[in-house]
């Protein structure tokens, strides 16, 4: 199975969250609709509400919530978006301009507000407690990871150890509810649930790892925004952290001063350590020992098209080049 074919299989179950998203997206307020729906309809990979949909489908799951899962998913990944390019300062995602370079800082902001609270009326209309509590818990670990990450910028004594945490945080929370959820609809064991949590938190690390290597190694066009960009916010990869740790001196030190200083100054110098280094091998190893992680969660689940295409999206995750 590649990815051609997952889009297939849940062709007519994403046409129905995207029709969601459109109707829950509608506000009276006309600027709320114009930052909304550019966000939202920006090309996005759409990967999170994928992964409520096959979670759900992959034990069967017969009814139409999941529908609201994935939308609620997808809002809540929206908004982090939205404010994420206001503190990161961004102007470019998905090829295309930020809704902040666009619209300003202060209607990104509110409108990834107004995301935050739609999802949170969504959950209240599922009347279900659990899940009310999984994707109350993973906002706010997210908005946690927002911080730790800030907290990390332009420090260049940041541990890998203390980066997988931001990860895990910032990251991978939304992906192990989103699969998470679609064991909590279908009734399954406290053992399958927790199954597919960590599938969704080995998916979502292996995910951001692999960003981690594109900002050093892909094109600008591939990967729809700037290369260089962790770099140039001081923002301590997994890349920067390895090359650091294995240089010498002389290169310990300018990759310290990049970090420090952040900006472009040093980027070719930079990008020179991380290959001398074997940097991107090293972070590309721990994204596929994650992948490999997140596949033998799927043990116990029966097969099924939905079940492979889960395996399918752990293989893609590590193996793209945007």
């Amino acid at each position: 199975m590649n990815i051609e074919d997952i889009k297939k299989l849940t062709e007519s179950d994403m046409t129905a969250v995207d029709e969601l998203i459109k109707q829950r997206l509608y506000s009276e307020v006309v600027l709320v609709n114009q930052v909304s729906r550019y966000i939202v309809n920006s090309g996005g990979k759409r990967l999170r509400p994928l992964l409520a949909l096959l979670s759900a489908k992959a034990y069967g799951y017969q009814g139409k919530d999941h529908y609201s899962l994935a939308a609620i998913v997808e809002f809540i990944h929206t908004a982090t978006l939205l404010h994420d390019d206001v503190v990161d300062e961004s102007e470019l995602r998905r090829g295309a301009e930020t809704a902040n370079a666009l619209f300003g800082n202060a209607a990104s902001v509110l409108v990834g507000d107004f995301l935050y609270s739609r999802s949170f009326q969504m959950m209240v209309e599922l009347n279900n407690i659990q899940i009310m509590a999984i994707l109350s818990e993973s906002t706010n670990i997210i908005a946690e990871g927002e911080v730790l990450q800030l907290m990390n910028c332009h420090d260049a004594d940041t541990t890998e150890a203390r980066y997988i945490e931001v990860i895990h945080f910032k990251t991978a929370k939304l992906f192990e509810a989103a699969t998470r959820l679609g064991a909590i609809i279908c009734d399954r064991p406290d053992a399958e649930e927790q199954a597919m949590a960590s599938y969704g938190m080995h998916l979502g690390t292996a995910f951001q790892l692999i960003d981690d290597v594109l900002d050093y190694s892909s094109s600008s066009e591939e990967m729809g925004k700037n290369v260089g960009d962790d770099l140039a916010e001081g923002k301590p990869t997994l890349p920067l952290i390895y090359a650091m740790r294995n240089g010498n001196e002389e290169e310990a030190a300018l990759v310290r001063k990049a970090i420090e200083e952040g900006g472009l100054d040093y980027i070719d110098e930079v990008m020179a350590i991380i290959k001398k280094t074997g940097a991107i091998e090293y972070t590309e190893k721990a994204a596929e020992r994650e992948a490999k992680l997140a596949i033998e969660q799927l043990e116990h689940l029966p097969e099924s098209e939905y079940k492979e295409a889960l395996i399918t999206l752990a293989e893609y995750s590590v193996n793209r080049s945007f």
